[in-house]
């Protein structure tokens, strides 16, 4: 969905004391002891993970899942809330878990005919994998069907210090703040230089929420405008959006509220 080219986005360095402001209305709050919020699927069940286990908190159940000999879960990706995908980087494994967390596939990359060793993933459209192979530098995508694995673009010599992906997209911001796109077909996509947030979500081709100080910006890249939302919250830990949801996770739990963008 952000497959067109981007303006230069250096306007996000500018000041945002000018910036407008986006009202929010609460919604609720749901208690949450955790150690890293992943966010919520479209049914509305929290996954969240603590103390290197990983819970899917519905309505009515807690399911969990943990795998020891793994080591630390890197990252979980729960685009496809029927195929969660759980990375443990530091043995080069991906365990794919099912609506109810029980484990129905695991794939070690280092096993495969042609060896591929992962620093970033996520799941991609037509029951593939995104996939950052450190051996040659590239992109590429991982066939969970047929367990091939085929390179994408030309090599990011210099890597990357954020990534995103989405079911047709692999997005990246390089060490020189670089944004970068490449497509399933591995076209990349060069869309310009933006100002690097640790705290950072692309919502559509040309919107993007971050976070500076402390505080919450959305900035839209079609008008060159950047926007503060209005949070109560002092200090977060992460924030979330979907299907204009916006939650902040703080050490007390999460707090829902209902927005709309420009």
């Amino acid at each position: 969905m952000f497959k067109k080219g981007l303006a230069i986005l250096s306007f996000l360095s500018f000041s945002i004391v000018f910036a407008q402001k986006i009202t929010i209305e609460k919604k609720d709050f749901v208690t949450l002891n955790a150690t890293e919020f992943v966010g919520f699927d479209s049914f509305r069940n929290y996954f969240y993970i603590k103390d290197n286990v990983i819970y899917k908190k519905t309505d009515v159940e807690l399911l969990q899942y943990q795998n020891l000999a793994l080591g630390k879960i890197a990252k979980v990706d729960i685009l496809n809330p029927l195929k969660v995908i759980v990375f443990y980087e530091e043995f080069n494994a991906v365990i794919i878990l099912d609506n109810f967390l029980n484990e129905i596939q695991k794939i070690e990359f280092s096993n495969l005919e042609t060896p591929v060793v992962t620093s970033a993933m996520g799941i991609s459209g037509q029951n593939k994998l995104w996939l950052f192979n450190t051996l040659n530098q590239q992109i590429g995508l991982y066939d969970l069907t047929t367990n091939q694995y085929q390179n994408l673009g030309i090599p990011i010599n210099d890597g990357f210090q954020y990534y995103q992906t989405d079911f047709n997209y692999f997005h990246w911001i390089d060490k020189q703040n670089n944004w970068f796109t490449c497509t399933i077909f591995g076209r990349i996509i060069a869309n310009g230089k933006t100002e690097f947030a640790t705290k950072s979500k692309f919502i559509s081709e040309n919107k993007m929420l971050f976070s500076k100080d402390d505080k919450l910006y959305l900035s839209d890249l079609s008008t060159n405008k950047t926007y503060e939302i209005e949070i109560v919250e002092k200090t977060f830990q992460k924030f979330y959006y979907k299907d204009q949801i916006l939650s902040i996770f703080t050490d007390q739990g999460i707090t829902n509220y209902k927005i709309t963008l420009p």
